[in-house]
């Protein structure tokens, strides 16, 4: 977790993958470079915990699943600990939801039934929230059979990012 009080934007993740896990920098890989990429932003502004928070679902590294994916975020972690964190975090006016863990969890039963359809219902979520899908290799065939992510929320994004960071 990476997080400051006066953040005005969370990306709520998943939980380390490997690489984080050893590094212990969140998106410290080629997802993160796609991340930030979609937010149209570089490393330096997205590593800045004063204005970005950084906050997994999973503060562990779950484990590895018979696939060689990652397990999901042990189910016990949010309830614990996840509000007391956005507590300290008044200042949070736009949390990116990277994938379906996180879009679950703060959207509640106003989460669709499927990763896609919560994307794709995006704009139901402005201004507070933006869910997309991981920005992993793993989900390269999803963005190419759903081109309007890059086409619709890519663009709504980078222009939310960029108010919030001017503000």
């Amino acid at each position: 977790m990476r997080a400051h009080r006066s953040a005005v934007i969370c990306i709520a993740g998943q939980a380390p993958g490997t690489r984080v896990h050893s590094s212990g920098i969140p998106f410290d890989d080629p997802s993160g470079d796609r991340l930030r990429d979609w937010m149209s932003i570089d490393r330096e502004t997205f590593y800045d915990e004063r204005r970005i928070a950084i906050v997994p679902m999973g503060f562990c590294f779950p484990g590895l699943d018979a696939k060689g994916g990652d397990l999901p975020p042990r189910k016990e972690c949010p309830p614990q600990w996840r509000s007391a964190v956005f507590a300290q975090l008044p200042n949070v006016r736009l949390t990116l939801l990277v994938g379906g863990y996180a879009q679950k969890w703060h959207l509640g039963s106003e989460a669709k039934k499927s990763l896609t359809a919560t994307v794709e219902a995006w704009r139901d979520y402005r201004p507070d929230f933006v869910p997309t899908p991981h920005p992993s290799w793993r989900n390269n065939h999803w963005l190419k059979k759903n081109p309007w992510f890059e086409q619709e929320v890519l663009p709504y994004l980078r222009r939310r990012v960029r108010q919030l960071l001017k503000g």
